[in-house]
């Protein structure tokens, strides 16, 4: 197997080479955070939420969850930082469970099927239970800030079913199809 050839650094014109790369990270003050990044957000969060049941409950009874993932990057959580050092795909609200509270985690994807395997979709129409197929599959790719919006109606594979206004439509109302969102969200952050 052929290697890559070493890429010349030179400091003062001295040919030298890196030995090791460490990644520093900055709180929201501009400080350098001197612990690790998993205890430096397990500080964070449980100064917000003590018990694991307070941050379910928050979670849970927030209609939109990126407005606590925007509240948790405000808090100082290095939201990115954090999913990039995590080699799964896993959701933010897993990442915090497993870091702060000790809890087994699931992919976006195994969440997602276990939402399919409910059968959770069989009281909606054929269209409408397509569209949340759909939703549960972009869960699964990108994550749970992207279903919350209506805009996602706009895009790749839901134009497929028609604008975002009959979309909706096939649900009874923009209410209605809002609903059906929560629902769904309910039913991916289900425990059993």
């Amino acid at each position: 197997m052929a290697h890559e050839p070493r890429q010349k650094i030179y400091v003062n014109g001295i040919d030298v080479a890196i030995l090791s790369e460490r990644e520093m990270y900055y709180d929201k003050n501009g400080q350098l955070i001197t612990v690790s990044l998993k205890d430096h957000t397990k500080q964070i969060i449980k100064g917000k939420y003590a018990s694991l049941d307070d941050f379910l409950n928050k979670w849970n009874s927030t209609v939109r969850k990126e407005a606590i993932i925007t509240e948790l990057q405000e808090q100082g959580i290095l939201v990115d930082a954090i999913m990039a050092a995590v080699d799964k795909n896993l959701d933010l609200f897993d990442l915090i469970c497993h870091i702060v509270y000790d809890q087994p985690t699931l992919t976006r994807t195994e969440r997602a099927n276990n939402v399919k395997k409910r059968n959770y979709f069989t009281k909606y129409g054929d269209q409408s239970r397509k569209v949340l197929e759909a939703l549960l599959d972009k869960y699964a790719d990108e994550g749970i800030e992207n279903i919350e919006s209506i805009e996602v109606l706009r895009i790749k594979p839901f134009d497929e079913f028609g604008s975002p206004t009959e979309i909706i439509r096939e649900f009874g109302s923009k209410e209605n199809y809002l609903i059906a969102i929560k629902e769904l969200e309910i039913e991916l952050y289900k425990t059993a």
